[in-house]
């Protein structure tokens, strides 16, 4: 088989993997009996009053609660990067939004931030218009063709983006070639972010949604740039994309390492330490 044609191979079995990974999500939900009407009922209620929450007390408790906290950085030239005007996209975890979203040097600076068009989504926007983000709603996948193109336009007119690959519905610690794709596109480079904290809230959602709790030590570390070459072929998109997901996961673990506590990637970074 010719080099070419192998890596091919290999790239559609890695979406293909993607996709049974979703669908088997999707079954134990319904095995769980999370998808009833009744329940469906229940979350459309309980969103359109997390939506007055949001709104009006979620952002607000937030930010006393982030005034709280003991943040350490780590990471010197990616954090550079993060605080210079030049274009870059940051990937993170969609677990990890709330603890990044109120810390100063992120908020406040109009940085573009992809959420999905979901209802959730929209409760997300909410709670990032609050904090000074610019939203751009639609997703990674090829269904997001008009949130790419925005996503591009951002980029290539100076801005800053931020990502997170395995959102909105997962599985979690997933990526697909989206923003590898957007970096060849513009030449703006991607920034692996991890975060770590003491003591935290975990939601019981798809991502365990983390939110530290007041006093909290919680650690920043800024990967190093992955830059993309503007001749990378669609196989090489995705071989990087593997390798920037390995490179979130290693943030992760250093910033939990830094923080001398376990850290909570579970069982789904296996492939980042091969």
């Amino acid at each position: 088989m010719r080099p070419r044609h192998a890596a091919a191979v290999r790239a559609r079995e890695r979406r293909q993997q993607r996709r049974r990974q979703v669908e088997q999500v999707a079954a134990e939900r319904d095995a769980r009996g999370r998808n009833t009407k009744g329940l469906t009922r229940m979350r459309r209620l309980r969103r359109r009053v997390g939506a007055v929450l949001v709104e009006t007390l979620a952002p607000l408790v937030l930010r006393a609660i982030a005034r709280t906290w003991r943040v350490r950085r780590s990471g010197v030239a990616g954090e550079q990067l993060l605080r210079s005007d030049r274009p870059w996209v940051v990937a993170m975890w969609h677990g990890r939004m709330l603890t990044l979203m109120p810390i100063e040097g992120h908020c406040r600076r109009n940085i573009g931030v992809l959420v999905s068009p979901s209802d959730d989504g929209g409760l997300a926007k909410r709670a990032l218009d609050s904090f000074g983000y610019r939203v751009v709603r639609g997703s990674l996948s090829r269904r997001g063709a008009r949130a790419m193109r925005e996503m591009h336009a951002l980029l290539a007119d100076g801005g800053q983006l931020v990502i997170t690959p395995d959102g909105p519905r997962g599985p979690r610690h997933s990526i697909n070639a989206g923003p590898a794709w957007l970096a060849r596109a513009t030449g703006a480079p991607i920034l692996p972010v991890g975060v770590a904290m003491s003591r935290a809230w975990r939601l019981r959602s798809w991502d365990r949604m983390t939110i530290p709790k007041p006093f909290a030590k919680v650690a920043i570390h800024y990967g190093e740039p992955v830059h993309v070459d503007a001749d990378s072929d669609d196989e090489q998109l995705e071989a990087l994309s593997e390798r920037i997901r390995g490179a979130m996961i290693a943030s992760e673990r250093d910033a939990f390492a830094q923080l001398g506590v376990r850290d909570d990637l579970g069982d789904d970074e296996g492939s980042a330490r091969k």
